[in-house]
């Protein structure tokens, strides 16, 4: 597992850093993962609610990409802080697959905890999925 922090630079929001964090493509390391989520949440003063959903949304956004992961591959996790928000970006090397459906189960998980989500592929062999959450939004009733 390897960790790496850019060096905060100020924004007109205040903090903004970006901290990556690589680990094992396998479930039992996203405990780490939903660790530095809560973490890294509170650091912009979340409420507890706030970071509870954060810590769920990215453990099922793994949980997803971890399905189509190649194994002995590494899952890629970049949070950036910016102020009011953070957008979460998890990623994993795949072979041949196909984007979350935006109808399952999992998909409306997600939607529901984060205030934005997007499923990106850059190349053939590679996933992510995006989240975004504010500190403070409203969610829908």
């Amino acid at each position: 597992m390897t960790e790496h922090t850019e060096a905060p630079a100020v924004d007109a929001g205040g903090i903004r850093d970006v901290v990556s964090v690589r680990l094992p493509a396998v479930s039992a390391y996203l405990s780490v993962l939903r660790t530095a989520t809560a973490g890294l949440a509170a650091r912009l003063d979340f409420t507890l609610d706030e970071i509870e959903d954060l810590r769920i949304a990215v453990d099922e956004a793994c949980a997803m990409l971890l399905t189509q992961a190649v194994p002995g591959t590494d899952l890629t996790a970049e949070f950036e802080l910016t102020g009011q928000e953070m957008a979460v970006r998890v990623e994993v090397s795949t072979v041949g697959s196909s984007p979350p459906k935006r109808d399952e189960f999992a998909w409306m998980v997600l939607t529901a905890l984060a205030d934005d989500v997007d499923a990106v592929t850059d190349s053939p062999d590679r996933m992510a999925i995006v989240l975004r959450k504010r500190r403070g939004a409203a969610r829908p009733a």
